[in-house]
């Protein structure tokens, strides 16, 4: 059955201000953070560390993921309007975030955090990866409230027309309503990769991440996982994602700017797995207090 797309973005508007919903996904992404984070404090996973100076810790990693975020869209998939009109970088009420980049805003932030705590940098990640996934799904379903990121065309039962594509350029909404209710807009169903997104980087990786830190691992398995999960799930789903529009294919005419920063992750996480083969464990310490 397909779908038109009529989710309003805005959860809440008083006049010039309005609240929406892409906003509060990443404030439940926080949330959950924090909630799972305390639980493992408690559970000693991270020895040494209470609930206070996890809540810096988290504070420095939100840092992480809007400046990150930001500033990597801004330079892997923006850089020429950020050429031509440099105070793009700082609207980041106008949209564009980037996983990866905000990935590398976290790792710095847990490598500042982890030096001032006098901690290997490894065992604070291996602690913070599990709590990641969450987010990451709010994050993706708040794309799909947005009617952003959307799929490529697809005929499958399950398809969504998205009002936003350039397809429907200059179309009103109630043009938009009176075509699909005749179903002349079937054939402009799109995947929605955002929930595809959602359930394989927020919950699936969630769901194994949490299961497989649930007992003591040697250092760097736990990020090595989430490394490999996210690289091939992320990869996989390009298949189905329209690239952007502004970049298009990079190679062999299914390559996607994703894809190629998805690729070293999987790498990555690999050769941590392999690395955690001659590693110590960090075993809990119960009762840490607050």
């Amino acid at each position: 059955m397909t779908i038109l797309h009529q989710i309003d973005p805005v959860a809440i508007g008083l006049g010039p201000l309005q609240v929406h919903w892409y906003g509060i996904m990443y404030l439940i992404g926080f949330g959950l953070a924090w909630w799972l984070g305390r639980r493992r404090v408690r559970a000693g996973r991270l020895p040494g560390v209470n609930e206070q100076a996890f809540g810096d810790l988290l504070f420095y990693g939100m840092l992480g993921v809007v400046l990150g975020g930001r500033i990597g869209y801004v330079l892997f998939y923006g850089f020429q309007d950020l050429v031509r009109d440099p105070l793009m970088l700082i609207r980041i009420w106008e949209g564009g975030m980037s996983f990866h980049g905000g990935l590398l805003g976290v790792l710095a932030a847990t490598w500042w955090w982890a030096r001032r705590h006098r901690l290997h940098f490894f065992d604070v990640a291996d602690f913070v990866a599990p709590l990641v996934p969450p987010g990451l799904g709010f994050g993706r379903l708040g794309n799909y409230i947005g009617g952003e990121l959307w799929g490529r065309p697809t005929d499958a039962g399950w398809g969504v027309v998205f009002p936003r594509a350039p397809e429907f350029a200059g179309w009103t909404q109630e043009q938009l309503q009176a075509q699909f209710a005749a179903g002349a807009l079937d054939r402009f169903a799109r995947h929605p990769s955002q929930l595809y997104q959602a359930a394989l980087e927020g919950l699936a990786m969630f769901c194994i991440l949490w299961w497989f830190s649930s007992r003591p691992r040697p250092r760097y398995a736990v990020s090595g996982m989430f490394a490999l999960l996210y690289g091939v799930f992320r990869f996989a789903v390009e298949f189905v994602r329209e690239p952007d529009a502004q970049l298009g294919y990079l190679a062999f005419g299914w390559l996607t700017m994703g894809q190629l920063l998805s690729l070293p992750l999987v790498l990555v996480g690999l050769f941590w797995l392999w690395l955690s083969r001659r590693q110590p464990t960090v075993q809990p310490v119960a009762g840490q207090g607050a």
